[in-house]
């Protein structure tokens, strides 16, 4: 696999070396990943690696877009002879592997998920920024994207406990404010029986008393 620098160290760009290493890459992408090739041409496979944050294609920046999009038609070999290609991409959970597909082959699950973006001229700043920064590295993708799901899991799990506990302090919450009115209530009941009674022991009183119990 080759790994590129973008201009936002919050992503990564790769790329598959061959049409075997697609394959890898078909089968071991992580679900914060984005799939370009050029439309209806051989080119090489480049993945852009999200951060947390972009939870929908619409989502990415359009400058890295620009730059995958330029990338991936470099790396064609009838790509980057033509002035001007289209490029698609979609969530690497759309591509769709069939077992009459050859290696490097792919469908998609969601038509509607497949995005176009037409490039209309390289750009050899882009091309040969990126390309300084190319490296290659051998990673375990199985080990890779089972951590991934695993951290995901976690993270779910954590989310809920937390929804959980909120949702627990929440109702003790309200429970203790009941607590509290019924106390008030029951108190400003206690005192009106108190009034009521204190005033009917007046009300068995004479004129002539009531005065003498102030004097």
């Amino acid at each position: 696999m080759f790994f590129f620098t973008c201009s936002d160290p919050d992503y990564v760009i790769y790329m598959g070396k061959d049409k075997y290493e697609n394959e890898e890459l078909i089968k071991y992408g992580l679900e914060c990943d984005y799939w370009f090739h050029v439309s209806n041409l051989s080119s090489a496979h480049v993945y852009l690696r999200c951060p947390e944050h972009i939870e929908s294609i619409d989502d990415i920046p359009s400058e890295l877009v620009k730059e995958c999009s330029q990338l991936v038609k470099a790396n064609s070999i009838q790509g980057c002879k033509k002035k001007s290609v289209d490029v698609v991409y979609t969530p690497w959970s759309n591509l769709k592997k069939t077992v009459n597909m050859v290696a490097g082959e792919v469908g998609y699950y969601d038509e509607d998920l497949v995005y176009n973006v037409h490039i209309a001229k390289k750009i050899n700043a882009i091309i040969n920024r990126l390309n300084k920064t190319k490296t290659e590295s051998f990673p375990n993708l199985a080990i890779e994207q089972q951590n991934y799901i695993e951290e995901k899991r976690q993270k779910e799990l954590a989310e809920k406990r937390k929804q959980a506990q909120l949702l627990k302090e929440k109702k003790q919450a309200e429970k203790k404010k009941k607590a509290l009115l019924k106390k008030q209530q029951q108190q400003e009941e206690k005192e009106m029986e108190q009034y009521m009674v204190s005033n009917n022991e007046y009300e068995d009183i004479s004129a002539d008393d009531f005065e003498d119990n102030f004097l």
